[in-house]
């Protein structure tokens, strides 16, 4: 099976709220998803989701955290994801391979259909903030 490694950015605004991204492309269109993209060969995760975020949301992130590693069997591929949690450096954001954007608070969360690896993050951090931990 095809192993694909990417790197998704769970970006938090001042309020503490979460931005999902819903997908405008593949056959995955229109469920929603922490943004982020394909690690290059000799890139890190830091430089990969730094790059993967200007060029989707035409934005400059700070990375604060590593948070999680979800491996995810999809029908045509194994997904190795691991996630980050960053802040934006300025508040524009532009939607470049995206329909939508919404800035979810942590109890809405579950209101939007996530890609399933992206769900495990959403019950990994509803478990966190919900514990009071940050």
């Amino acid at each position: 099976m095809k192993h694909i490694e990417v790197v998704a950015a769970i970006i938090l605004d001042n309020h503490g709220r979460v931005l999902a991204t819903q997908r405008g492309y593949g056959r995955m269109k229109g469920y929603w998803e922490f943004p982020g993209g394909k690690i290059e060969p000799g890139e890190t995760q830091e430089e990969a989701l730094i790059r993967e975020i200007r060029e989707e949301l035409d934005a400059i992130i700070g990375i604060d955290s590593f948070v999680t590693t979800v491996d995810w069997d999809y029908p045509e591929f194994h997904l190795t994801m691991h996630c980050h949690l960053c802040h934006l450096e300025n508040d524009n954001i532009s939607l470049n391979e995206h329909e939508d954007a919404r800035w979810l608070d942590t109890e809405d969360l579950n209101s939007i259909e996530w890609l399933p690896a992206d769900l495990q993050v959403v019950e990994f951090l509803s478990k966190r903030f919900n514990s009071g931990v940050k």
